[in-house]
């Protein structure tokens, strides 16, 4: 049996842990510079708060219902995510952190110790809001893909109350055929309109058509998808904490830019973090893309971008840096402000295979170990390159930033009795 654990509006509910006087009240969270609505508390769902629309377009709407506004407050919700995983943990034998709100686990053996998923489940939210304050759904699958149906189902669904729980046909049919087609793991927006061509309405659907048909139309993915949702185990664990394809780094910025060393400074700063994540996961990066652009919302919208294929693949931050300096003088055109910029690695190769070129030397990894060791000894930004960005300078905007209460002295929350 695997489970799904998630955290119910996650960012939102972080910000009402430490702040009592605006836990019944609508809340929501903006993303960097305060740009989107990226989160809201499920009072302000109820409220009608639409999600991922830009702060200053629904402005009114968050005035008109005193909606508690707040910046991203990255450092809180990294160390509540990290409480919550923890404790998530003590209830499985093993347990991977899908994303900073999300969590699979797997019970292996477990059937003939465990004979009520449901009250388990119930378990495992009470101990999360009990340690953590945290709001979370637990969804129980036969596979993967189930797990995350059902956890769709303890949050979504009209009857449901934090936990769901899918171990026999009868559930699982009730289950799937409410839920939409793009509701379904794996099935985004696009490929739910093809899939509704062919008169497919909801994750029953889906499940009840020919796998191998479904592979002929739509390829491998979706027809694992398809036995997954018939309780076929297709995906393991390995195929979920697979290495990235690809990685990007991309913000608005926090002031607009107008120099050409301004611009430099800010893709490289990008380029190193790209670089940094690569190496993390042992990949080297044979492609890159890198762009820049003026606001979607300017009289003149400008954007532009650049693919640089590297001789040989890299994950060295000073090849990276050499790259984004030949590219420069072709985005940079005078006169554009620029609002957003960002780079990403979009063809990855693995460091534990890579193929040999008889006429580029190899390059010795040592430099790039010795820089890595020293920024996680002494912190991330110990070591940075003379091309890198002031980070002062190209700070995030945070107008409505909550206090860091647990990972800075300053903030940390004072009782007076």
């Amino acid at each position: 049996m695997f489970s799904l654990t998630d955290a119910t509006g996650c960012f939102a509910s972080i910000e009402k842990i430490y702040e009592p006087s605006i836990r019944f009240r609508p809340v929501v969270v903006l993303s960097n510079n305060d740009g989107c609505i990226i989160a809201i508390c499920p009072i302000a769902k109820k409220l009608g708060i639409p999600k991922f629309q830009p702060y200053f377009k629904v402005k009114h709407l968050l005035d008109k219902y005193h909606v508690v506004v707040r910046s991203s407050n990255y450092e809180l919700y990294g160390d509540i995510s990290d409480k919550m995983m923890s404790v998530i943990a003590r209830f499985s034998d093993n347990t991977y952190q899908y994303s900073i709100d999300e969590a699979f686990s797997c019970f292996n053996n477990y059937e003939g110790i465990l004979k009520d998923w449901y009250t388990y489940g119930h378990e495992m939210r009470r101990a999360v809001w009990r340690e953590v304050r945290m709001p979370v759904g637990v969804g129980f699958g036969r596979t993967l893909t189930l797990a995350k149906a059902a956890n769709h189902a303890s949050k979504k669904l009209a009857d449901s109350d934090g936990v769901a729980v899918i171990d026999d046909d009868h559930s699982r049919k009730l289950i799937l055929q409410q839920m939409k087609l793009d509701d379904v793991w794996g099935v985004g927006k696009r490929l739910s309109q093809r899939l509704s061509l062919l008169g497919l309405k909801t994750g029953y659907d889906l499940a009840n058509r020919s796998p191998k048909s479904i592979r002929q139309q739509f390829g491998v993915t979706l027809e694992r998808t398809v036995e997954e949702l018939n309780g076929v185990r297709c995906l393991s664990w390995d195929d979920v904490k697979s290495p990235k394809k690809e990685i990007f780094s991309t913000r608005s910025l926090g002031q607009r830019i107008v120099k050409f060393v301004d611009l430099r400074k800010a893709l490289t700063t990008h380029a190193v973090k790209v670089g940094n994540k690569a190496r993390q996961q042992h990949s080297l990066i044979k492609k890159l893309y890198i762009f820049a652009s003026s606001s979607p919302y300017d009289e003149r919208y400008f954007k532009k971008g650049i693919m640089y294929d590297f001789p040989r693949a890299t994950d060295n931050i000073c090849h990276l840096s050499s790259a984004i300096a030949q590219v420069t003088n072709t985005l940079f055109i005078e006169g554009v402000a620029y609002y957003r910029c960002g780079v990403g690695a979009i063809e990855l190769e693995s460091s534990d295979f890579q193929q040999q070129d008889l006429f580029i030397p190899p390059v010795n990894p040592a430099l790039m170990n010795c820089y890595s060791l020293i920024n996680q000894r002494f912190g991330r930004g110990t070591l940075l390159l003379a091309s890198e960005a002031n980070k002062e300078k190209w700070a995030m905007r945070r107008e409505f930033l909550s206090p860091r209460y647990t990972t800075r002295w300053s903030d940390i929350p004072v009782i007076r009795c």
